[in-house]
């Protein structure tokens, strides 16, 4: 963790260089490796939370109550101050519950790159201590601010701005999970840590995170089943950013693991 906490000092004083094309390639060459092995994990794990959403659902409302007048009502400018609260609640809760999954889509992007085998238990490591309790909270601040502001807009009438607010809270927040994971920061830490090194170089980032955006949504094309296999290109270019920025620590994590996060 000291070695990471020097290199965001040095990065603070000094800055970082970041070529558009040398970490569009990483992460593409990246993608091709991970692409097929998270696409169909991907894939099946939002099958099983469409069929208990689904089950959820009909049990709750039945069949034959869920109509086009209900979505209707069940719209955010119809509901009342307290089911705003609840769903903004529920939102967050669930956002921060699923966050070691998306931890271990990154991970898999890092056992990609070292030549690993992969393996299922990766997507759900980041579930043990000390992990979870960091990528929960800051997941927690960020999803709670994000969503806040959001739905706070979009019932102002003012929904692009709610809309430009969040994603660039989320710009700036992006290298939150990797610090965690990688760099074995708390989670206020790892937030603030995030602002600090994105400032640095504003518009290359969002650049190459506009470009695995659109490279991801390419899988609506003809077939909207592509979105599960072309999404994991999101995962390797949030990996490849931080390996040009921080890099990756080379010891053994096993030797970091209760040593930098109590």
């Amino acid at each position: 963790m000291e070695i990471i906490k020097k290199r965001i000092e040095e990065i603070k004083k000094n800055g970082y260089e970041l070529n558009f094309e040398t970490v569009f390639n990483h992460a593409f060459t990246n993608y091709k490796k991970i692409a097929l092995y998270e696409g169909a994990i991907l894939f099946a794990f939002l099958m099983v939370v469409a069929i208990f959403a689904g089950i959820i659902g009909a049990s709750v409302f039945g069949m034959s109550k869920i109509n086009p007048k209900m979505l209707e009502q069940l719209k955010l400018e119809n509901l009342s101050g307290v089911y705003v609260a609840i769903y903004l609640f529920v939102a967050v809760f669930f956002s921060a519950v699923f966050s070691p999954l998306s931890a271990g889509f990154i991970k898999i992007a890092d056992d990609a790159e070292k030549g690993e085998k992969f393996q299922v238990s990766a997507f759900f490591k980041y579930y043990k201590s000390p992990y979870f309790k960091e990528l929960f909270i800051s997941t927690i601040l960020i999803s709670f601010i994000t969503s806040g502001f959001s739905i706070a807009l979009e019932l102002a009438g003012l929904q692009i701005i709610g809309f430009i607010i969040s994603m660039a809270i989320s710009f700036f927040t992006v290298l939150t999970m990797p610090l965690i994971i990688f760099g074995h920061l708390k989670a206020i830490e790892a937030i603030q840590f995030s602002m600090q090194i994105v400032i640095k170089q504003p518009l290359v980032l969002l650049l190459l995170l506009f470009v695995a955006f659109i490279a991801s949504l390419v899988g609506f094309i003809g077939c909207c089943i592509g979105i599960f296999f072309t999404l994991p290109f999101m995962y390797a270019m949030h990996y490849a950013i931080y390996c040009a920025i921080i890099g990756i620590d080379t010891k053994d994590e096993l030797e970091q693991i209760g040593l930098d996060i109590e």
